[in-house]
């Protein structure tokens, strides 16, 4: 059943058999590391696309690392988003998140460095740009992920996920100009849930992917045909919505 996957690479096979049919012009692949590396390599090889990485950490609560209060994106400046409704329940104030920030903007260069092993980030200025992870929970770090993308002007901007929250994939799609969702449960879990296989990508995995996708090869046609089940969540354009997409976050 669509939404129960094997692990990151069938998603991710699956998720490019949809994406394929949007039928995008030259897109560029934007994964958010580690875990939606091993979906997005997927998702670039189907559609002959370069892959690059778009760093972005969560912030979580004290004692509650797994629960996001903000994100905070790569960029310079980088992109720091709040939420301020787990912020408030968990009575975290701004300066909280600001000591924190400083400290994943460490990691955030580090990935930086050993990732890109010295290559500059590719230029998606212009460009049709997927940005894909291997599932969405609260939303916080896609938002700053999708925040910060805007800053660098692409002339569109795609999500692809396997599996994410109803209601965090609904409030996501006002900020991207198309959404390709395979699955959207109502009662959403934790996003490992949905895999069985979900080990924790390192960063030997992330630099083989990127290696891989530099490399020269032959790629697998597109035309997997979808498993048996629900057909995969295909949002409107941005302009076909009725809510304002830039209302605030």
């Amino acid at each position: 059943m669509i939404g129960d996957f094997k692990d990151r690479g069938e998603a991710g096979r699956q998720l490019a058999t949809a994406v394929v049919c949007l039928g995008l012009v030259d897109p560029l692949v934007l994964a958010l590391p580690r875990g939606g590396v091993p979906v997005a390599a997927e998702v670039a090889r189907a559609l002959h696309a370069p892959l690059d990485l778009l760093i972005v950490r969560k912030i979580g609560a004290p004692g509650q690392p797994e629960l996001a209060v903000a994100a905070i994106a790569e960029g310079n400046p980088p992109t720091v988003v709040i939420d301020e409704s787990t912020s408030q329940e968990t009575d975290i104030d701004h300066a909280y998140v600001k000591r924190e920030a400083r400290t994943q903007r460490g990691e955030i260069n580090r990935r930086c460095k050993i990732y890109r092993r010295g290559r500059a980030r590719l230029d998606v200025a212009g460009r049709t740009v997927v940005v894909v992870d291997d599932g969405i929970a609260t939303g916080t770090t896609m938002r700053a992920a999708l925040k910060a993308l805007r800053r660098m002007r692409p002339a569109k901007v795609v999500l692809a996920v396997p599996v994410a929250s109803n209601n965090t994939i609904y409030e996501l799609s006002k900020l991207v100009d198309n959404v390709v969702c395979l699955s959207e449960p109502g009662h959403f879990g934790s996003v490992g849930t949905y895999y069985a296989d979900f080990h924790q990508v390192g960063d030997d995995e992330v630099i083989a992917l990127l290696d891989a996708s530099r490399s020269p090869r032959e790629h697998e046609p597109a035309a997997r045909a979808l498993q048996s089940g629900e057909p995969p969540l295909v949002w409107p354009s941005r302009s076909e919505l009725s809510e304002d997409p830039t209302e605030p976050l």
